[in-house]
């Protein structure tokens, strides 16, 4: 999805991808994403001419005019001429970094119920990517210590728990030694004081 800062720098002549539902309903497809070339915008709208042929959508052929929300763009490419607009971002952030991690969280059987940060101890001298120091449990109301011990773990990148649970991402820079409970009631991660 493009970042809030490029669907604000859209304007005229650029291509905007939308996903656009079948009205009526077609035989194949609900909605089909599709492209539009923008002719007029403003603050929440957008407006153009449809840029891609539909495959099943009768009432909808190339260069038909559509108006969407700004909100509803999944893609874009700036026009040529609109270069200097495009918003200058840093490349996306990665999570190679390593962490330990209760498998039941990996398999999808639990979510992460508490995590902590301790300073990086795991990794070697040579290893490519370093230890972040979290440590992440999946949810353990109702464990007990037995239960809690006899959980495999493992030792991965941070980014293979994110894409199970990126519930706690907002947390991923605290410093080391900040330690956090999922109140399951809220569904909030709230800090705990040592």
């Amino acid at each position: 999805m493009p970042s809030a800062a490029r669907v604000a720098a859209i304007s005229e002549r650029d291509l905007v991808k939308a996903v656009i539902a079948a009205r009526p309903r077609s035989e194949k497809f609900d909605a089909e994403r599709m492209w539009i070339r923008v002719t007029h915008t403003t603050a929440e709208w957008l407006e153009g001419t449809l840029a891609s042929t539909p495959l099943d959508m009768p009432l909808l052929a190339h260069g038909s005019r559509i108006k969407l929300p700004r909100t509803h763009v999944i893609d874009v490419i700036f026009d040529e001429s609109n270069a200097d607009l495009e918003p200058r971002e840093p490349p996306p952030r990665e999570y190679w970094d390593r962490c330990m991690v209760d498998q039941c969280v990996l398999d999808g059987e639990l979510t992460v119920g508490y995590l902590y940060r301790e300073t990086p101890n795991m990794g070697k001298p040579d290893d490519k990517f370093p230890d972040s120091g979290w440590r992440i449990r999946g949810d353990m109301r109702g464990a007990t210590r037995e239960t809690l011990d006899c959980r495999k773990h493992a030792y991965i990148a941070l980014g293979k728990v994110l894409n199970n649970d990126d519930s706690w991402i907002h947390l991923i820079d605290e410093p080391y030694g900040a330690s956090f409970e999922k109140n399951y009631t809220t569904g909030m991660f709230e800090r705990i004081s040592e």
